[in-house]
């Protein structure tokens, strides 16, 4: 019920981001005259939402006459986050109210797989800042580097990069997901 209450109001931030754009377009490309009462109107409601957006272009060298598809762009991007995020919640809080449910072994198994999920995650931030060239000692990546330092660090002695690829991560991903399964069993 939660969930399909957030993306009706996902959708309707979509409609209204939609014929913001649309009015505004409208009236900058004067299919509807712009000192006519309509096209008045139209910016007298659209220009408080595309203000911000406008000022936000213009400080990053864009077009403020593309506003209006940015908010659209914004909306759907933000929505489709919004909506995962809400489902991921959801998902999360029947999750812990089942192992709660089951008991202490239950909420023990539910540790155990947060705990991979969490490691498997800065494993992933690891790698994609590497490509970007963000380094270990960026604020942003000492978690990820701390998280993943126990497993890369052995592993790296061991392992052979492939050409100028290092594939550690990689292994210790694999690791990580053997040896997850393999406690799950157990528990």
């Amino acid at each position: 019920m939660a969930l399909q209450f957030v993306r009706a109001i996902v959708f309707a931030f979509f409609i209204w981001a939609a014929l913001v754009a649309v009015g505004s377009w409208a009236v900058r490309t004067r299919r509807i005259n712009p000192f006519g009462f309509a096209g008045q109107r139209i910016r007298k409601l659209t220009d408080p939402a595309l203000k911000p957006v406008e000022r936000w272009l213009l400080e990053r060298g864009g077009n403020p006459q593309n506003a209006g598809w940015w908010l659209l762009g914004a909306s759907v991007i933000g929505g489709v986050l919004v909506v995962t995020f809400s489902e991921w919640v959801l998902v999360q809080v029947m999750r812990l109210s089942s192992a709660g449910a089951a008991g202490p072994r239950s909420l023990l198994r539910l540790l155990l797989l947060y705990a991979g999920e969490i490691v498997a995650i800065a494993l992933m931030v690891r790698v994609i800042g590497s490509w970007f060239g963000v380094r270990r000692y960026n604020r942003w990546m000492r978690p990820a580097y701390a998280l993943t330092d126990w497993i890369v660090k052995p592993l790296s002695r061991i392992v052979p990069p492939i050409g100028r690829i290092d594939i550690t991560p990689l292994v210790a991903w694999f690791l990580i997901q053997f040896l997850l399964s393999l406690l799950l069993r157990f528990f």
